[in-house]
């Protein structure tokens, strides 16, 4: 088993009376079932259904003090907490950044990994997003190592971690997607969980309603892979004279790439290469797809 301190993560604390109903007013999924020790995938949108912030949230123990903790990228902590105080209100609720003292550490490749192994190091959950990506820890910075020797685990670099995520598929935002730009499916969390469909309103919801029903979700974050070296993220995705997208984070001949995937499938039935810069590129569909890949008739059931 490999773990890695992710040095993009923070944490936001958000406590009091009021926790649940406020956050589950506001985020993609059902906080109102969300137990101790469990977590789940979700986001804050603006109103018109963009990404400010995706995060995963996981729900402390009572005898450990309670409260809800969110794993969220570092680079967006402020502006989330910024949103989230103006929603507050008059509700009984306290929202703290930890990022100072509290930072996430990724455990993957090891099936046989359980959180019960870490009590009293941090507080641990299965990534919800898929189980391939497998357990997160909130914890102090310094005691990483003693994480890693509790799981019998080595401790790698952050690289590697993005590597396996990267081989997965699963989008990291900021770098395959513009936090405030792009929808809930854009960013896939359609199909990793972030969005309860059932659940209700919250910020954003008709947009994503609207675009889930009517099957509108052009754009996505999807896997390709490539020889060589890696093209630069950012990089424009062509074919012919055509833009389709951009590439984001890549690594060992796999990446993200942000496209049009109307405009791939058109591109690919005229039998037109996809090019990253110089780089060719493929497509390569992900078992947790759920959506229609270019050239394909329908959805996987």
């Amino acid at each position: 088993m490999n773990t890695a301190l992710l040095p993009e993560r923070g944490v936001i604390k958000v406590a009091g009376d009021g926790a649940r109903n406020f956050l589950h007013g506001l985020v993609t999924a059902d906080v109102l079932n969300l137990t101790a020790g469990e977590a789940k995938f979700c986001a804050l949108l603006t109103p018109q259904g963009k990404i400010i912030a995706d995060f995963i949230v996981a729900e402390a123990p009572k005898k450990d003090g309670g409260g809800f903790f969110l794993d969220v990228p570092q680079a967006q902590a402020a502006a989330l907490i910024g949103k989230l105080n103006l929603y507050r209100l008059r509700a009984k609720v306290i929202v703290e950044d930890l990022s100072q003292v509290l930072g996430v550490l990724a455990a993957w490749n090891g099936a046989s990994a359980r959180c019960s192994a870490l009590t009293g190091v941090g507080l641990c959950y299965a990534d919800p997003r898929l189980p391939a990506l497998g357990l997160r820890v909130m914890l102090p910075p310094h005691l990483a190592g003693t994480a890693a020797d509790k799981l019998d685990a080595t401790l790698v670099d952050a690289g590697e971690y993005e590597a396996h995520r990267i081989a997965l598929g699963v989008p990291r935002g900021g770098v395959d997607f513009s936090f405030g730009d792009a929808f809930p499916h854009e960013a896939e969390m359609d199909q990793l969980g972030g969005v309860d469909f059932a659940k209700g309103c919250y910020v954003g919801q008709e947009v994503v309603s609207r675009m889930e029903h009517r099957g509108t979700a052009r754009t996505r974050a999807v896997p390709v892979s490539f020889a060589g070296a890696a093209p630069a993220a950012g990089t424009a995705v062509v074919a012919g004279d055509r833009q389709l997208g951009s590439l984001g984070s890549a690594a060992a001949g796999k990446a993200i790439a942000l496209l049009r995937l109307d405009r791939v499938a058109d591109a690919l039935a005229q039998g037109e290469p996809l090019m990253a810069g110089t780089t060719p590129i493929r497509l390569v569909k992900p078992d947790w797809a759920r959506f229609a890949f270019p050239g394909e008739r329908k959805a996987a059931e």
